[in-house]
């Protein structure tokens, strides 16, 4: 069985998907503003929600630092820029197959 967990890096504006220490998938993401930077650390998912609406997209995976989280977004140009709040956006059909693979429970490791 699959052991994943998940890599932000904020240098390169990517999310990986690891199996073990082999990297299956990797992602665009966009990252928090100057201002509200995505905070680096250790943290894990702690929810799992579709269809949370507005700004989130399709999809919402809470992190155990409350109030950031891995999500859609409806703003699709906003994918690869520092835009967010502090939050991990994904394309909202990237959000779906991340979300298809990993567990409450999935550590994420937020690195600069």
């Amino acid at each position: 069985m699959a052991q994943y967990r998940i890599i932000v890096d904020l240098s390169d504006r990517s999310l990986y998907l690891l199996d073990g220490n082999t990297v299956v998938r990797s992602f665009p993401v966009g990252i928090g503003k100057i201002l509200t930077q995505t905070p680096e650390g250790e943290y894990w998912i702690v929810n799992k929600q579709a269809n949370p609406g507005g700004p989130f997209g399709v999809f919402w995976m809470g992190l155990s630092r409350p109030h950031y989280g891995i999500h859609g977004t409806n703003d699709p140009s906003s994918i690869g820029k520092q835009v967010s709040h502090g939050c991990i956006r994904m394309y909202n059909e990237d959000v779906l197959q991340l979300a298809a693979l990993v567990y409450v429970g999935t550590r994420v490791t937020i690195r600069a």
